[in-house]
């Protein structure tokens, strides 16, 4: 617990006391092994190929190494709600060599959702929020509804009789077209997949008629006809699908849901060498050529530092909890 002290001092403490924080963290940044990284680093991604996580992973990983001059191999570990990644890395050895590209949704939300977590978000520090992507709620051409007014009169009209896919029970779709059902009074009937790729090619094919997912996901669908988008779940409209309206604009106010990626790796690695790959990280992203992929992706590459991406999850996990609760969503 911080003391207390007189107000008289507090400018002059506060002063000294960042000083002495600056200094510590360019001595903990200058304390790094100048050979690190000295192998290759691995980017362990909780969903398989396809969609915003892996999307951003890749982007990352390409950048990072000419950053670090050593390769960045991506290893996609789907399965089990994210889990299956995040105890892989939990479990790593502590060097930083072994990270977590962690989507929000799996981090915050499934140590609400799932029963005896084999991880806690105490086995993990953060190094860097890399992406953040809005959704856009997105139906089959079959749904016979142009718009979203449309779309949410429909399902009042047949409530149980259109199916919605999400990458995983805990998923930010699922959570989040769980939120939409609630706010609009409708219903749907939740059909999960393992990631983002092979849900989507159910919603192509038909057999489920709802996504509300990020961009990245479906971008390039909805571009090409082949599935509708009807509203960007945000605040402002997405750059690559511009004729596609914000939710309040479509005349349901209120409905906003933004994922987000960040870097991780296990607890027990060292300080300096978090600092390092944070500042590599943030390096990274602020290539021209990473931002160009970024945008023909779909993605918006955010950077925070590791104290800010903390009081980030912190933030998440009480919204999440409160969301989850709201919705009624119970653990598998």
């Amino acid at each position: 617990m911080t003391p207390r002290f007189r107000p008289f001092f507090k400018p002059a403490l506060s002063a000294l006391l960042g000083a002495a924080l600056l200094a510590t963290g360019a001595s903990a940044f200058a304390q790094a092994s100048p050979a690190f990284p000295a192998k290759p680093i691995t980017l362990i991604v909780p969903n398989p190929p396809g969609g915003f996580v892996d999307a951003s992973a890749r982007i990352l990983s390409d950048s990072l190494a000419k950053v670090t001059g050593q390769s960045v191999v991506v290893d996609n570990r789907g399965g089990g709600s994210g889990n299956v990644a995040y105890q892989a890395v939990a479990r790593a050895n502590p060097d930083g060599y072994t990270l977590l590209n962690s989507y929000s949704a799996y981090h915050v939300g499934n140590p609400k959702l799932t029963p005896k977590l084999p991880w806690t978000q105490k086995d993990f520090v953060p190094v860097a929020l890399v992406a953040v992507a809005t959704n856009v709620i997105t139906v089959h051409p079959s749904v016979p509804a142009n718009n979203l007014g449309e779309f949410i009169k429909y399902l009042k009209a047949n409530p149980g009789k259109l199916s919605y896919a999400s990458q995983g029970n805990g998923s930010l779709s699922h959570i989040g077209t769980e939120m939409f059902k609630l706010q609009t009074q409708t219903s749907m009937v939740h059909i999960p997949y393992r990631g983002s790729g092979p849900a989507l090619q159910d919603v192509l094919s038909g057999q489920v008629q709802v996504f509300i997912t990020t961009p990245p996901s479906v971008m390039g669908q909805v571009q090409a006809g082949k599935l509708k988008g009807l509203a960007v779940a945000g605040k402002a409209c997405h750059p690559g699908l511009p004729a596609v309206p914000t939710t309040t604009e479509a005349g349901l106010k209120g409905f906003e849901l933004e994922a987000w990626v960040g870097i991780f790796a296990p607890a027990a690695t060292p300080p300096d060498v978090v600092a390092r790959l944070s500042a590599q990280i943030k390096t990274a992203l602020e290539a021209p050529e990473t931002k160009t992929r970024a945008d023909g992706a779909g993605i918006e590459l955010r950077y925070l530092a590791p104290a800010a991406l903390d009081a980030l999850v912190q933030k998440e996990t009480e919204f999440w909890a409160r969301t989850i609760q709201t919705a009624g969503i119970k653990p598998e």
